[in-house]
């Protein structure tokens, strides 16, 4: 149930050759060149930017690094830039989110300085002036730990209280909260993960912390409208480890679940004592139906798992709790294959994992390790899915700010999930200027978007800051929503 900082070792596990067999044609791991400053990468956001912060973990030192991409706009031949820590705790296993604003939102931590802690501590940073300003609880909160958190369709922050049935909304301006308390939920806010779907709720699985049924399979959603929880029904398989009844010597632990362009969300499952199970929720329907189990002893006792760029869900599981070597999934919404794993696969667990979805459509792995390897997929996308702009100016220039309109800018996916650890959400629009002339890329600043809403057939807004730094002259412009671009358009950089 609770996780420790994890020394890395390489000494003593074995691959399973077996797997080798199911390897998926064209998938591929890259190295990013420039190895990782820190001590271990871990919990890594997508900036508004395009740049990516990526969190030091397994140090009681907390340190912040930001990747950018080159000039061609490749993360592989990115470059490392230290960011300004937060000053007054270093966090491990936390809530986190993009702000609308494009702030990143840090709240509790279920560790502080890498001793026990589940503090109630909370930290916003502003990527303009690289620094951290300190974000009081909601009153009466004692703990928030590795609770969860997720961003609204109308773009409130919702970040869930360890422990507790509490919940609350974050508003950036003033610093204020609203809280709530029970509002129906059925057990407490630990170990389950916040998954927002395309209408607004929000779906939980349940892990059953202090409400312990060997048998229990319950879901639950959240309606915003409401502010409210009922139940979505069983999951038709446990997806929590109950240890096989054993109350004693339940984890509790679950996997994560991701939203897919067809309108499901595949959940997987932990399992102590056999393979992993999965489940597949039915947006139409509001029903679960169970999928295929992990082969062997895989499960996903926490670990992470990404949309990729062709609809599939590449998912990272392991064997046991806390076990090596770790093995990566793809679910392509009908079969659970084995895919390529990168160098690394043989000494990790799942839940040193985190997984995050690039505007390249690669997905950046970080594994506590100082090398980050970049996911490369097979196949591309469905044009359906992909954003598409109505409405931009012809013409924009340095340092102003403009307003571009169209559909899908919030995607069809939140894109990548864990659990309560780690939340790396990127339903968001990004905007990417080519300069026509040199092939130089640029990233404009997004913020304050209309809508969080995924699969949305109504038109959406972003506003976007062009860089003081962009070359002029003919170029074009996407919008870029978890790797999926738009159709370019013409515009002319003055």
């Amino acid at each position: 149930m609770f996780k420790f900082s994890v020394s890395r070792s390489f000494a003593g596990t074995a691959l399973l050759l077996c797997l080798l067999a199911a390897l998926a044609s064209g998938q591929s791991w890259t190295p990013v060149a420039a190895s990782y400053p820190g001590s271990g990468a871990g919990a890594s956001y997508l900036l508004t930017d395009g740049t990516v912060m990526v969190h030091q973990e397994q140090s009681a030192t907390d340190a912040w690094y930001k990747l950018t991409p080159d000039i061609n706009g490749s993360y592989v031949n990115g470059t490392w830039a230290e960011m300004a820590p937060i000053p007054f705790y270093s966090p491990l296993f936390f809530g986190a989110a993009v702000l609308p604003n494009g702030q990143l939102l840090v709240e509790g931590g279920e560790y502080n300085k890498l001793n026990p802690d589940w503090t109630n501590m909370g930290a916003l940073y502003n990527p303009v002036t690289n620094k951290w300003a300190k974000i009081n609880p909601p009153a009466g909160w004692t703990s928030i730990g590795d609770a969860q958190n997720v961003i609204l369709n109308d773009g409130t922050d919702m970040q869930a209280n360890c422990c507790t049935t509490q919940f609350a909304y974050f508003n950036p301006t003033g610093h204020k909260w609203t809280a709530f308390s029970g509002n129906g939920k059925f057990d407490v806010f630990d170990e389950e993960g916040f998954n927002l779907l395309p209408n607004g709720e929000v779906l939980s699985v349940d892990a059953y912390v202090f409400q312990y049924d060997a048998t229990g399979m319950n879901s639950e959603l959240y309606n915003p409208a409401t502010e409210t929880w009922s139940s979505a029904g069983s999951t038709g398989v446990q997806l929590w480890d109950s240890h096989c009844g054993i109350e004693s010597k339940a984890t509790y632990e679950l996997g994560p679940a991701v939203l897919m362009p067809n309108g499901t969300v595949f959940a997987t499952g932990a399992n102590t004592c056999g393979p992993g199970n999965t489940s597949i929720y039915n947006l139409t329907t509001g029903t679960w139906t169970p999928g295929p189990t992990f082969p062997g002893q895989y499960n996903v006792a926490d670990g992470p798992a990404s949309i990729e760029t062709n609809g599939n869900v590449l998912v990272m599981a392991s064997p046991g709790y806390g076990s090596t070597p770790s093995a990566f999934y793809e679910w392509n919404g009908i079969d659970l294959t084995a895919t390529v794993n990168p160098p690394n696969a043989k000494g990790d667990s799942s839940f040193y994992g985190h997984l995050l979805v690039l505007p390249t459509g690669q997905i950046l792995l970080a594994d506590y390790s100082r090398t980050i390897e970049l996911f490369n997929s097979a196949g591309t996308y469905n044009t359906a899915w992909a954003p598409e702009i109505t409405k931009i100016a012809k013409t924009v220039t340095h340092g102003k700010s403009y307003m571009v309109t169209g559909y899908r800018f919030a995607g069809v996916s939140a894109g990548g999930a864990y659990g309560d650890d780690y939340q790396p959400y990127t339903n968001y629009a990004l905007v990417r200027i080519t300069n026509n002339q040199t092939g130089h890329v640029f990233y404009c600043k997004t913020h304050n978007p209309s809508s969080y809403a995924m699969q949305s057939a109504a038109l959406q807004t972003t506003h976007f800051n062009v860089p003081a730094g962009i070359e002029t002259g003919a170029s074009t412009i996407v919008v870029v929503t978890n790797g999926i671009p738009s159709q370019s358009v013409n515009v002319t950089v003055n």
